[in-house]
């Protein structure tokens, strides 16, 4: 009588355990792999996407060429990245793939001065100060911009990432468009041979040295300096408009217009109220979904997200200090989206 009992006790736990097996295969779940810059936004977005579709999204904050890597070796659903992918990229894809923009960041100037005032910085004063040529508070080209500050007789520390990073390329990439003495060297990347200053690692790592260093100046991005209260610059953009970082002015970065396949760099943007360090970060993936083991609902499940995310889930991003889409890249967004097929069949 025990050992029945034992026995059939044993089958009720095996027959429990494949129903959850069960249960657990028939979940939907995508996976993704790259930038870390969205990450906390995407957090957002995946999670109330579950809820709302039951289908689980496993994203893995590698860094932008990790996701690529992945997307390139088909083992991610999609790839994130913060800068749209070169030409030599695209080629070494194996199949075509389009790049969908989720959402915009941008790279803040903070500083580090006695009562912090908000300082007016042109581009030439910002790629000099950075390249070792300015080295004063006081010089007379920021005195100029900014004579009621009282800005004074110290060393400028200039304070720069000493790990690769998406906000580094963003940071050159516009530096490399304003000043010509910064595009020949040290040019953009997201890691560079600094000319002046000392390295420290991540946002936090900026941020923090910039906190602990008086007149020592920096780059991070907009929700670190927003969410630690630091101190910013405005920053005149090429239509002569000094331009304080904020949701508004990030979204009018990308109202100028788009080439068709979205790979653009937003920096020292044309739009007259737009902030000139703004960028772009997309979820890049395969026009055609039709390989390796992949099915077509997997394909229309990764479809599905990805248009949410550009649509009803935009609403997710001034909550969490990232700027929405504005109306032009949002269509254009859907337009490229509908090109993505299953072995030449639309899942749109």
């Amino acid at each position: 009588m025990k050992v029945n009992k034992l026995f059939w006790g044993l089958a009720a736990l095996l027959a429990l355990a494949s129903c959850s097996g069960n249960q657990s295969k028939g979940t939907q779940e995508l996976i993704g792999a790259g930038a870390t810059f969205p990450y906390p936004l995407y957090s957002k977005m995946f999670d109330e996407y579950n809820k709302a579709n039951g289908v689980r999204i496993n994203y893995q904050s590698i860094g932008s060429g990790g996701g690529i890597k992945q997307l390139q070796n088909k083992t991610v659903d999609f790839g994130a990245s913060d800068a749209p992918l070169s030409d030599e990229e695209m080629k070494s894809m194996p199949s075509p793939i389009i790049h969908i923009p989720t959402c915009l960041g941008a790279v803040m100037i903070t500083y580090n001065l006695d009562g912090n005032p908000q300082l007016k910085l042109t581009p030439d004063v910002i790629a000099d100060i950075f390249l070792g040529k300015i080295t004063k508070w006081n010089d007379k080209r920021l005195t100029s911009l900014n004579p009621s500050a009282n800005l004074p007789n110290l060393a400028i520390s200039v304070v720069h990432r000493s790990d690769g990073s998406g906000t580094t390329y963003v940071f050159s990439d516009y530096l490399s468009k304003v000043s010509s003495d910064w595009n020949t060297k040290p040019g953009k990347g997201k890691a560079l041979d600094w000319p002046v200053g000392i390295g420290a690692k991540g946002n936090e790592g900026v941020g923090g040295m910039v906190k602990q260093t008086p007149g020592s100046i920096g780059y991070v991005e907009l929700a670190y300096v927003m969410q630690n209260k630091m101190a910013s610059a405005m920053i005149q953009n090429k239509s002569g408009e000094f331009i304080e970082a904020s949701i508004p002015s990030i979204s009018a970065a990308a109202a100028v217009t788009l080439p068709e396949d979205l790979r653009v760099s937003l920096t020292n943007t044309d739009a007259k109220d737009g902030y000139p360090i703004s960028s772009f970060t997309y979820i890049i993936l395969y026009v055609n979904q039709s390989y390796g083991d992949r099915t077509k609902e997997q394909a229309k499940a990764t479809v599905s997200l990805i248009d949410w995310m550009i649509t009803t889930g935009q609403q997710y991003a001034p909550g969490l200090i990232y700027a929405p889409l504005p109306k032009e890249a949002a269509e254009a967004a859907l337009s490229q989206l509908k090109k993505v097929n299953f072995g030449g069949t639309p899942l749109m």
